[in-house]
């Protein structure tokens, strides 16, 4: 049986509050409209964040019928294919009008770190309270011991943290070479795949702790949940393609017209308005104490936005009628190079498989200071910070360092 289940009352309340919140975006986008660039920020990126909510709670449900760890990579992929498609659009856009290239750096690289910066440290927090929580109901004892002070992953969860490995080194590339190549394309993807291919040998299904409308889909009959798992991808894709494209550019547009830098605006804004709802379910898990599930769910994401996400931006570029490679000028290189030493160091943080609360402090210190030294000179330091203290962690934890990259050639 699923876990905690929704009265059917609260099921067609939930899915009805997602449906109005896409409605504008379909409307507006079946009747030709134009609304100002503000508003059709406001109406699209509602759009793409309720196609990442029906595409997490398809994700979710078929969970049931796939191995758990499997289809924790797959909810984890799914939850962010709105982020997919806004940023794949800024590449494809490149191909034919050049400033949108650095608008596809900042989108991937904004969402790496708002990924690692915010989301980790949200999950520690959230973790935090519910024992807390749970120890204000049922006394001291129920934190089941000192270990529950810390968020902890699950030793098959060293293969994510193998992966995580090979893609932090990969992700320098680009900001040596000044280009997100073909080649590194084809190594990235290559990656990904082998991924699934080793965590797909897992087996069992894993649906005990589901809650909410996912908990109450796995009990349909069987037919009557795949065809409704399968409607809820299809529905989730058809909205991020009817809400990506005009997304993005009011992105831009809303950003010239407030006159807010648009290269900031598509940064931060879109990656926060498409990856809500994984950070949401995140924290849930985190709140009832399931901090394996929580954290495996955004270290997945980071696996694939690393590496999947990277390497299809040359191909969408390519497509758009650009080179085979995309180009990145200094601004862009300088947060390729700042994303991929945070990955570093969040890396070396989580190989042990303990993730402490200083840890996740430090975590979100440090991706604070970039908004208070936006400066060129300050993010250079900054990296070399998160490198300096990354490599040290790695080097105290070099044992770890090996289990986990076994993983990558071997099952674990």
């Amino acid at each position: 049986m699923a876990g905690e289940s929704i009265p059917r009352a609260t099921l067609l309340v939930r899915v009805t509050l997602a449906l109005l919140l896409a409605l504008p975006a379909v409307v507006t986008r079946a009747a030709g409209l134009s609304p100002p660039p503000v508003a059709a920020m406001v109406i699209f990126g509602a759009g793409v964040l309720a196609a990442a909510i029906v595409l997490m709670w398809a994700a979710e449900t078929a969970r049931a019928d796939m191995s758990g760890a499997l289809a924790l990579a797959l909810l984890a992929l799914i939850a962010v294919l709105p982020e997919y498609g806004v940023d794949l659009y800024y590449a494809y856009a490149a191909g034919t009008r050049p400033q949108y290239t650095a608008y596809a750096a900042a989108n991937m690289t904004g969402a790496n770190r708002l990924l690692v910066g915010v989301g980790w440290a949200l999950v520690v927090l959230a973790f935090t309270l519910g024992v807390r929580r749970l120890s204000r109901r049922r006394g001291r004892h129920a934190t089941r011991g000192p270990g529950r002070r810390d968020v902890r992953l699950t030793p098959p969860h060293r293969v994510e943290l193998g992966f995580l490995a090979l893609a932090s080194v990969l992700g320098f590339i680009p900001a040596l070479t000044g280009e997100i190549g073909w080649y590194l394309a084809i190594v990235l993807i290559a990656v990904y795949v082998l991924y699934l291919a080793r965590i797909s040998r897992g087996g069992g299904e894993d649906i005990e702790q589901l809650a909410g409308v996912p908990a109450r889909l796995v009990r349909l009959p069987k037919r009557e949940r795949r065809m409704l798992t399968w409607a809820g991808f299809g529905f989730g894709a058809a909205l991020v393609f009817v809400s990506a494209k005009p997304f993005a550019n009011a992105l831009v547009d809303a950003g010239a017209s407030l006159g807010i830098d648009e290269f900031l605006l598509v940064q931060w804004l879109a990656p926060l308005a498409s990856e809500a709802p994984e950070l949401l379910v995140a924290v849930m898990f985190a709140w009832r104490l399931r901090d394996a599930d929580a954290l495996g769910t955004l270290l997945s994401s980071k696996v694939n936005q690393w590496t999947l996400l990277i390497g299809t931006l040359p191909l969408a570029y390519r497509i758009g009628g650009g080179a085979w490679s995309l180009p990145l000028d200094s601004r862009q290189i300088e947060e390729v190079l700042l994303t991929a030493a945070q990955t570093v160091l969040g890396l070396g943080l989580l190989i042990d498989l303990v993730f402490r609360r200083w840890e996740a402090a430090a975590l979100f210190v440090l991706f604070a200071v970039q908004f208070v030294l936006p400066g060129e000179s300050a993010r250079l330091v900054l990296s070399g910070v998160y490198l300096a203290i990354g490599f040290s962690v790695l080097i105290a934890r070099y044992r770890e360092l090996g289990t986990a990259m076994a993983t990558v050639v071997r099952s674990r």
